[in-house]
């Protein structure tokens, strides 16, 4: 019997990196674009007897912004993965987008290569703080996306936004908050600015940084966090992770993949991948993967083969930033002490067998976590 397989594709290009991103992306000239495609289809020619072991069920084309590929290429790819992939069971796709590097055309082609779901990386509705954040569009620029991917028939889009920005209050917050619901897209999901170590933004406002006290207080940021679940809320948004929002039957199921640790393929520049209890990664250098795509050996580096308990402890930290929890019986043994003790302190809360973190716990989840793995 094949088992399901998620197939995450990393696109490590954007037209100009924000202030605050450390992921592994950078602008880049058409040709070289072009030769990363052509790795990409190599690598995924490279594998063999994939159909025979194992059913796609999810695909997530993330980056960088893959959005700045032609539509072309994009359909180039989807077809060298139902060449090599079992796709009969697929039924989410998705791939991030930033406004300003879509077209009807490359909607189109997305349609074509089996797209069903368009992730917008909007951040904030205010042109001030997007300007802050680095980002290459308006909030005006932004709608007009939005309003074309509606337009050629996309009903499943999801709007990216970051709060805690500097100099953000709880009242320039709702703002974005009510014009992003106002569009009634199917699912939201709001992160924390995160001071990434080695970024623009962790220099300026970092604890050396001279623009540290622009950041909202801590008061603040609580405030905001707080108002976000009740705005949600009352807009028919169900949370069902600690940052992610949807309407009913639209939850994220790539990113539900990996919170119940199914297994996932990664292709691309520096993708990581989880099969049975082995995890490992492609190389981050462009120009060994460039030469190496086509051998697995070659492209592979840090591979992992993870123990039970290993397996266990994922299991506990990612299935605790779903709302729903996890299985108490499933944990006891290794962790049950910690669990009582985490639930007399009122981080963690028992329903129905099932273990999940309060809204205190969120609050300092990493703490949590520590402690249960302690």
């Amino acid at each position: 019997m094949r088992r399901d397989l998620e197939l995450y594709i990393h696109i490590p290009f954007c037209v100009k990196k924000c202030a605050y991103c450390d992921f592994l992306s950078g602008p880049a000239n058409k040709e070289t674009i072009e030769e990363y495609v052509q790795a990409l289809i190599r690598e995924i020619e490279s594998f063999e007897g994939m159909k025979k072991r194992y059913q796609v069920v999810t695909v997530f084309v993330g980056g960088g912004t893959p959005s700045v590929l032609g539509g072309k290429q994009i359909e180039r790819v989807f077809r060298a993965l139902g060449e090599k992939f079992a796709m009969e069971r697929v039924n989410e796709v998705t791939i991030e987008v930033n406004p300003g590097t879509i077209s009807r055309e490359k909607l189109r082609s997305y349609k074509r290569a089996g797209i069903n779901r368009i992730s917008f990386g909007l951040q904030s509705a205010n042109n001030e703080e997007l300007k802050q954040l680095g980002r290459i569009h308006t909030y005006e620029e932004f709608l007009e996306s939005y309003m074309l991917a509606r337009a050629e028939g996309f009903d499943n889009i999801n709007i990216d936004l970051i709060s805690a920005i500097p100099n953000q209050t709880v009242e320039s917050w709702k703002s974005t908050v009510d014009k992003v619901l106002e569009l009634k897209p199917e699912h939201i999901s709001a992160y924390s600015l995160i001071l990434e170590e080695g970024t623009p933004f962790e220099k300026m406002y970092g604890e050396d940084g001279c623009r540290k006290e622009e950041l909202p207080d801590e008061e603040e940021e609580r405030m905001i966090y707080q108002k976000t679940k009740e705005w949600f809320k009352e807009a028919g948004y169900e949370r069902y992770e600690i940052s992610n929002y949807a309407k009913k039957g639209y939850d994220c199921k790539h990113n539900l993949g990996y919170w119940q640790r199914k297994e996932y393929l990664g292709l691309g520049l520096g993708a990581s991948s989880l099969i049975g209890n082995v995890r490992f990664q492609n190389t981050e250098e462009m120009n060994k993967y460039l030469e190496t795509s086509a051998d697995v050996e070659k492209r592979k580096q840090n591979e992992e083969i993870l123990t039970k308990e290993e397996e266990l402890e994922e299991m506990i930290f990612l299935g605790l930033r779903k709302m729903e929890g996890i299985l108490k019986e499933e944990v006891e043994t290794f962790c049950g002490e910690q669990i009582e003790k985490m639930i007399s302190q009122g981080f963690l809360e028992e329903i129905k067998g099932r273990v999940r973190l309060t809204d205190k716990g969120i609050d300092i989840s990493n703490y949590v976590f520590a402690e249960l793995l302690s």
